[in-house]
């Protein structure tokens, strides 16, 4: 049976024979192909079950009665048989496999509503393809009856028009959704319930489009997160694949600690575990990547349909007058279909790459979140909280951005062959000429893309170095400004970024020189192959139909040979960043076996205790090696000096060291109060609770016994007030008892302190002492362990461990230490007097500047901004010499144009060496301004923008850093910054790009078809208002989402910092838990961002594929008044111009949500700025103060402008040389007065005068320079121990080293391998805090000025400690005014006057007898403290 199209001129159609069997069959065909493949999906994804409705009732028995129809043809067939008319075997045939289809599908329809799905895209898809065919029978059927006047088959008639109309009202009950299946969420996301139709076209989302252009979204207008787009559901499985992997590698390392450079050493093993993180990582996202790639396949073939089958037979048909009208408008809607087709599939393709994209962040962040919960704290060391926080953010972006081009590993080689392929049809071996061309700029691409490689791990480094100098500067930005330091610590960060900046000028040179080679290279193939082309042969004729269709294909390959240098750098990004990430995940991690926590039983409660290298095994690898058992519920004290390992000894407890031998059983549960405090950015009864339920009683009695009464008085909200970040609004008192109170709700068995008394005052140390720790406390029946400095408390334990060098060199009773009269003894007797301390009044702020979100039109003045930033001549220059290349462009095509149209004479056309000579300097010119490249000029913004911002930070005033988290400055620093240097520039280039050549397309098309004026502005205003539409949502959306990134990066930030208390409580689920909510908050505002992205895209294709339309039909419909070349043109540039628009809103939608990163830059340029650095006419002389005399006038103070006084009419005159303590109980304003003093905080009233200077009249630094301050928090950055003292450089080594020996640090730095050049960890960890402080007071001796203040300096140094500072201030601060915020009462004693201070006023100042006679509130503390 042949199959045959017989045309009667205007009325073409098809066979009798072909109706009947190939366009009844396509339809089934699909099905029974679908079946088992779906069949198994729905078997496996099961959404739930959906209660029968009436339209599944209706779509059931319309299938069952098309199952009737078609049978009633096959027992009339059978009839028909027994009356002895025998027709063709097909009329019995086609009815049985027809009906058994229907009962298939109407099978699905039962099962798809069994399996919750609400529209199935196979049945939809069903419906479609068999009423196309019927619709063709239908046609014919009809002109047949009219025209023949033939016999007409009646009874077939009639049921054939029933099974037409039966397939029309199944198509059109198939469009719309089924109800939701039993047990949804609140508030699901709408594409699950939405109509195929629905979901294809993105149409689900359009609700919320209109809500964001009525108005600004919020976060409550989100959709829920899709149940498998959950964090949840997503890491678990993957953690699950990597577990067991990493598992047996930490068994084969031998638990060495240079597990760093053995990684690098061993490579072998190190491949498989890359191998083992990729495999994994394809396990989990495999099977989307295959759908994805169904999808690609599809797509790039209908491409190669459109663009060169499609393309040719209309050039054909213009060109040949005889051919029948209806084949040009035949053609025409079949282009127009293809195209929509084409748009359909492409964008499910992007949405399934996107979703994936997605996911695999989710889960990469997820893995790394869990890791830093269980890495050890020598692995800690090796990766920064910067490094670390990098990976969240910028690696795990690197791979969600590899998701979206990944399938042009395959895609692009196959769409070169295919084109290749098409090409060598059109225009023979000449071909070859454009493959050479082709494969000589691959290795230059290649060689490239090795290049940008090397720079961009460059780069990243000096990233990674520059964002954890910046958190280091954030975190002691106090001390910053308090020693004067700004400049140079902007120097430091400035110095990396230029190296930065110079390995991001080589990468634009070298970007510059590879758009030099894209521009060229498809003009070069076009222009060697044509050129072969024509003078191989005089009678090779370049006709419109081979140049355009091989223009056409030319456009495809730049596609692909444009794609493969990105998608390589892509995959080369990948690969650094998947290398990154698997060093940190196969860090060692703690071996939870290292302490054995056994149940509580009768009897002892252990600890045993073997060798275990301190975390300072940097410095000196201190072995302990420690015997001691201590009895279940008694109370241990643990004394010695400064870094002879105390702290050292609890994170053994905890499990947080190497252990090397021996073991430890802890029985039961364990509490831990670290000796900083780290208090989280969540409420105080939060902080106190730690996940536990709340129980009101036992919360009253532990804030009670934890002194926090009278503190929560203060707080604005009581217990529900938000602490900052770091606990910036609570002092360092009120910190470290929430951290004990926090351990006492808990109610563990066995209690860790790390002497949580030295941050609080003596009679609240007392207190908290006798109501928790002590014989009578609440804990009396728990076992306690506690370091601690303060002797008065000894004689209360039940026994003391005496360390020293990381031994224990005596242990036993208070008694029988006596008694020995050994270390113990001439340590108690060197201190018989008692010790005191206090704390700094509580700065309570309740407002958080959490990164707004800035509503409404981005304003216009950001781009110019931009421009300004790069320079506004240097900007126009490049768009003008953008313009010229795209106008170099636009005329080569056109000349070819004119080419094809020249006439052929004698088989041969002329002027072929002019029309080539001219094309090829049109196209080689083109390229030359292609260089005109905008990366370089980015770097210029980039620079400025980054060097105002660093500026405009470190001239914020201190309170601004009280307010804002530090995530929100380190994300300015980082994503903000990056987003500068390396994304804005090609997207600008882009963008430009794609708007001439829209531009350029419709010129053509206009020139072709000048009655398309007619239907492109209309286009064209349609596609504006589409596009204004979507960019109110989508901004809205992306603004949505970098808010709720920073969380993510705060919490990590924080959890980094308080692993260790994390641990000890066992809290790691609950923060796990924590960090998957605020992942799966940023998703909500991200997926919608994506869907909406499909959504503007598939709109605008559509408007595309209409310009197609029209550009077709009217070259149709003018067919005769056009010649070909005109023809080929306008088609060919209307088949990219959706290509085109495409493009240009996603480059104008990245550019307005990538541009908001100046916005956010910016933002702080316009914060509110402390007072100058330095005033030149106010400057005091070089000398001053001489005297050293400081005095108060009436001088007040207040935090904020809405707030008290803190301190209030303070009259004091201090001469100079003279000795000050100041005392006073919490809250009395004691550290106010240096903030004063340092105009930390300027004066609300009242006034200053050092030495007779006014001190609000000159210049910060020139008077923070004059003062020298030891402050309360040691605060180290990382850098050179020298560094550290000096870091302007001012000082020889001589005068570094009689520092540090008055400091009594000689020794100890001497001993360290690189002396002053050892390297401080981040934050000094790598010192003990003692020798941190001790780091301080040779800072202050290197200074030497007239004027010194010690803000409770003594507070986490042993009595031994304390005393050498006191003699060492004593003997070399003899001229110099000294005022100490006094801890320890006995430290003042010798001291010339005492000021008193209550409420922020001076209530006594005299000498320390005299006011001891007076009976006063000094009085009453110096008896609270055993001193009288």
């Amino acid at each position: 049976m042949l199959t045959v199209m017989y045309s009667c001129e205007e009325n073409p159609d098809f066979t009798q024979c072909f109706q009947n069997t190939v366009l009844v069959w396509i339809p089934c065909i699909y099905l029974w192909v679908c079946f088992p493949v779906y069949f198994l999906y729905l078997r496996f994804h099961d959404r739930g079950y959906i209660q029968m409705s009436n339209l599944n009732k209706a779509k059931t028995a319309l299938g069952l009665i098309l199952w009737i129809v078609c049978w009633a043809d096959l027992f009339y067939s059978f009839w028909e048989r027994s009356q002895n008319i025998f027709r063709a075997p097909f009329f019995l045939i086609r009815p049985t496999v027809l009906g058994i289809t229907m009962l298939l599908a109407t099978f699905l329809i039962q099962y798809e509503r069994i399996k919750g799905v609400q529209s199935s895209g196979v049945m939809t898809i069903f419906w479609l393809i068999s009423l196309s065919c019927a619709t063709v029978v239908f046609r014919s059927k009809i002109i047949y009856a009219l025209n023949m006047g033939a016999e007409v088959d009646a009874f077939r008639y009639v049921t054939f028009c029933i099974y037409f109309v039966l397939l029309f009202v199944q198509l059109i009950l198939c469009c719309f959704p089924e109800r939701p299946p039993l047990f949804s969420e609140t508030n699901p996301c709408p594409e699950f319930s939405a109509s195929f139709l629905s979901r294809i076209t993105f149409w689900w989302i359009t609700g919320l489009m209109v809500q964001g252009y009525r108005r600004p979204l919020e976060a409550k207008d989100l959709w829920s997160l899709n149940k498998e787009d959950k964090s949840e559901e997503i890491v678990q499985p993957l953690n699950m694949l990597y577990l067991p992997k990493k598992q047996q590698k930490s068994s084969d390392s031998n638990g060495d600690v240079t597990e760093e450079a053995e990684a690098l050493i061993i490579k072998p093993s190190q491949k498989s575990s890359e191998a083992s993180l990729f495999k994994v990582l394809y396990k989990t996202f495999g099977p989307y990547f295959l759908m994805s790639f169904l999808f690609k396949a599809a797509h790039d073939l209908l491409m190669f349909k459109t663009n060169s089958s499609l393309h040719r037979l209309l050039i054909n048909f213009v060109n040949n007058k005889a051919a029948p009208n209806w084949q040009g408008y035949f053609y025409t809607v079949l282009l127009f279909v293809c195209a929509c087709l084409q748009t359909l599939i492409l964008h499910q393709y992007f949405h399934i790459c996107f979703v994936t994209g997605m996911r695999l962040k989710t889960a990469i962040v997820g893995v790394i979140y869990r890791k830093a919960l269980v890495i050890t704290n020598s692995a800690r060391k090796t990766s920064t909280v910067g490094e670390i926080v990098n990976l969240m953010s910028v690696d795990a972006q690197r791979f969600m951005d590899l998701a979206t081009y990944i399938n042009m590993i395959w895609s692009a080689p196959l769409q070169v062959i295919l084109a290749l392929y098409l090409l060598w049809q059109n225009l023979g071996p000449s071909v070859l000429a454009g493959v050479a061309v082709m494969i000589l700029l691959v290795p230059i691409n290649a060689v490239m893309a090795m290049k940008t490689k090397t720079y961009q791990v460059a780069q990243m480094k000096s990233k990674d170095n520059r964002i954890k100098l910046m958190n280091e500067i954030l975190n002691g930005i106090k001390v910053l400004k308090l020693y004067a330091w700004e400049l140079a610590f902007r120097e430091k960060v400035l110095e990396i970024r230029q190296k930065e900046l110079k390995v991001l000028k080589k990468s634009a040179y070298l970007a510059a020189m590879a758009t030099f080679t894209w521009v060229c290279a498809p003009f070069l193939v076009a222009l060697s192959t044509f050129a072969v082309y024509v003078t191989i042969d005089k009678n090779n004729i370049l006709d419109a139909q081979k140049a355009f269709v091989s223009l056409a294909l030319f456009n495809i390959l730049r596609f692909p040979l444009n794609m493969l240098p990105m998608v390589i750098s892509s995959i080369v990004e990948a690969s650094v960043s998947l290398k990154r990430l698997r060093v940190f995940l196969s860090h060692e991690e703690l071996d939870p076996e290292s302490i054995i926590r056994g149940p509580i039983t009768e009897g002892d409660r252990l600890f045993n205790y073997w060798d275990v290298p301190s975390s300072k095994a940097e410095l000196c690898a201190l072995y302990f090696s420690i015997n001691f058992t201590v009895p279940e519920g008694s109370l241990v004290a643990v004394v010695g000096q400064v870094g002879c390992g105390k702290s050292s000894l609890l994170s053994a407890l905890l499990g947080e060291m190497d252990k090397k031998e021996g073991y430890v059983v802890v029985k039961g549960s364990v509490a831990y109060v670290p000796q900083q405090a780290w208090v989280q950015n969540a409420t105080l009864e939060d902080n106190i609770i730690f996940g536990r339920e709340m129980n009101e009683s036992r919360y009253k009695r532990v804030i009670e016994a934890c002194a926090l009464l009278p503190d929560i008085e203060i707080l604005p909200t009581g217990d529900k007030t938000e602490i900052g970040e770091k606990g910036v609004n609570l002092s360092g008192g009120q910190k470290q008892r929430v951290s004990l109170a926090r351990a006492v709700y808990c109610n563990a068995d066995v209690y860790l302190f790390d002497d949580p008394l030295s941050a609080v005052d003596a009679h609240v140390g007392k207190h908290i002492f006798e109501k928790v720790i002590g014989p009578k406390g609440i804990l009396k029946n728990k076992t306690r362990v506690l370091v601690t400095h303060a002797i008065n408390y000894l004689p209360q334990m039940d026994s003391i461990l005496v360390m020293c060098d990381g031994e224990i060199s005596e242990m036993g009773s208070y008694q029988e230490l006596l008694k020995q009269d050994g270390a113990f003894a001439e340590f108690l007797r060197t201190y018989a007097n008692a010790e005191q301390s206090m704390e700094n009044n509580g700065k309570l702020t309740n407002k958080f500047l959490w990164d707004k979100l800035v509503c409404g039109m981005l304003r216009e003045s950001l781009y110019w901004d931009y421009m300004k930033a790069i320079g506004l001549f240097i900007s126009f220059l490049s768009i003008l010499l953008f313009m010229c290349n795209h106008i170099a462009s636009l005329a080569s095509n056109y000349w070819l144009s004119l080419w094809t149209d020249d006439p052929v004479i004698n088989g041969t056309q002329q002027y072929t060496n002019v029309r080539l000579g001219v094309y090829g300097a049109l196209g080689i010119s083109q390229g030359l301004l292609g260089l005109s490249y905008f990366k370089i000029r980015g770097i210029f913004a980039s620079r400025h923008l980054h060097l105002n911002l660093l500026h405009n930070v470190l001239r914020s005033p201190m309170s601004f850093f009280e307010r804002t988290p530090s995530g929100n400055l380190v994300n300015r620093f980082s994503k903000e910054i990056d987003t500068i240097d390396s994304t804005i520039p090609p997207i600008i280039k882009m963008f430009m790009g794609s708007t001439f050549n829209v531009i350029g397309a419709c010129i053509i098309i206009l020139l072709a078809t000048p009655i398309a004026a007619v239907i492109i502005p209309p286009l064209g205003l349609i596609y504006l208002f589409v596009q204004r539409f979507y960019v109110a949502t989508s901004r809205q959306l992306k603004r949505l989402e970098s808010v709720s990134r920073s969380p993510v990066y705060s919490h990590f930030n924080e959890t980094l910092l308080g692993v260790s208390v994390i641990r000890a409580f066992e809290e790691q689920k609950r923060f796990i838990k924590q960090n998957d909510m605020k992942v799966d908050e940023n998703q909500k505002a991200y997926y919608p961002s994506i869907v909406a992205n499909r959504w503007l895209a598939v709109r605008l294709e559509y408007v595309g594929n209409c310009i197609v339309l029209f550009a077709a039909l009217f070259a149709v419909m003018a067919r005769n008044k056009l010649s070909a070349g005109l023809v080929g043109l306008s088609v060919s540039y209307s088949l990219q111009i959706t290509a085109y628009l495409n493009w240009l809103v996603r480059m104008s939608s990245e550019l307005e949500t990538n541009i908001v990163a100046v916005e956010r830059v910016k933002e702080y340029a316009e914060m509110e700025k402390e007072a100058e650095w330095s005033i030149e006419q106010t400057a005091p002389a070089s000398t001053w103060p001489e005297e050293g005399k400081v005095e108060f006038r009436g001088y007040g103070l207040r935090y904020r402008a809405d707030m008290d006084l803190v301190l209030k009419n303070i009259n004091v005159t201090i001469n100079g040389g003279e000795k000050i303590g100041i005392v006073g109980r919490t809250g009395a304003g004691k550290s106010s007065l240096t903030l004063g003093l340092f105009r930390i905080n300027e004066a609300a009233e009242g006034e200053i005068i050092i030495d007779g200077i006014n001190i609000a009249k000159i210049g910060l630094h020139d008077l923070r320079f004059k003062i020298t301050i030891i402050p309360q928090d040691p605060i180290l950055f990382s850098g050179s121990l020298r560094m550290n003292l000096d870091p302007f450089d001012q000082h020889s080594d001589e005068d570094i080293w009689r520092s540090l020996e008055l400091a009594h640090l000689k020794n100890f730095v001497s001993s360290l391998p690189d002396k002053l050049n050892h390297e401080c960890a981040e934050g000094g960890e790598n010192l003990s805090v003692g020798q941190r402080q001790l780091v301080c007071l040779a800072r202050a001796l290197l200074r030497k000025s007239k004027i010194l203040v010690l803000d409770e300096a003594t507070a986490a140094v042993d009595l031994e400690t304390d005393k050498l500072i006191q003699s060492t201030i004593k003997s070399q601060f003899e001229e110099c005014t000294v005022l100490t915020i006094a801890h320890r009462l006995n430290t003042i004693m010798d001291y010339t006057r005492v000021l008193v201070l209550d409420r922020g006023e001076v209530v006594e100042c005299g000498s320390p007898d005299h006011l001891l006679q007076e009976k006063g509130i000094f009085y009453s503390m110096a008896k609270d403290s055993g001193l009288v």
